[in-house]
């Protein structure tokens, strides 16, 4: 297997680990993790007072860098197989570079999720702020709604 080949399959698997990593998705209302199942959870009823959309980063703003360096490795090999001699060596630095650019920025669009911040009123008055992964359920001003709390995870469902 040639040198540029092992770059290839090398930056392929960073990509899909990348990848991989962020398909779990731990602030959903509709995913429990299997130590939340058939647990108890409190459920209060609420009203609820306002919805906004927010985006919610799943690698708490910290990227691994492993969508630069694999976007990089990418991007090297592919420039490098431009031209020839000092000019290949030239095509795949500047490859290397703007694939690590694009790397990186694919890696911070697949850690980002569309999420809800949504406000409620409790029966007694108090207001409360759940932030959750929008998973299509739709939350309107005004409507009942269940906030289901356990061990600091709190849920908002109709």
């Amino acid at each position: 297997m040639s040198m540029t080949s092992r770059m290839a399959l090398a930056a392929a698997l960073l990509s899909s680990v990348v990848v991989t990593g962020c398909a779990y998705n731990s602030s959903s209302p509709d995913v429990y993790t299997a130590s939340q199942a058939q647990r108890e959870e409190t459920v209060r009823m609420a009203t609820v007072d306002s919805v906004r959309g927010v985006k919610i980063s799943t690698n708490n703003g910290q990227p691994s860098g492993l969508g630069a360096i694999g976007g990089g490795a990418l991007g090297a090999v592919a420039g490098s197989a431009l031209g020839g001699g000092r000019g290949s060596i030239v095509t795949g630095i500047i490859g290397g570079i703007a694939g690590a650019v694009a790397g990186n920025a694919v890696e911070n669009g697949v850690a980002t999720q569309n999420g809800l911040e949504i406000t409620v009123r409790l029966d007694n008055g108090d207001m409360r702020a759940i932030t959750q992964t929008a998973t299509g359920e739709v939350f309107q001003a005004g409507e009942r709604v269940r906030l289901l709390s356990s061990g600091g995870v709190t849920r908002v469902t109709h």
